[in-house]
């Protein structure tokens, strides 16, 4: 998510001409971008890191739902 924000950002400081970014070459923001696509769409999933972020969210998941189970039990 950085790498997007900071695509993002240098896309803006270009496009509106802020300090040294003025001379930045488009280039160098289409590398950028061209990494991102890459690192998300194939490295990530090459080093499971997708996987394991789907596993901590259902484990979140999962520790809320026996948390609220344990709260009505002791209600009821």
């Amino acid at each position: 998510m950085p790498l997007i924000l900071l695509i993002a950002a240098l896309c803006g400081l270009r496009l509106f001409e802020v300090w040294r970014f003025a001379d930045l070459s488009w280039w160098v923001i289409g590398g950028l971008m061209v990494f991102a696509f890459i690192w998300f769409e194939f490295i990530e999933k090459l080093l499971g890191l997708d996987k394991k972020k789907a596993h901590e969210v259902l484990q979140r998941h999962r520790a809320a739902r026996v948390k609220q189970a344990f709260v009505k039990r002791r209600r009821g």
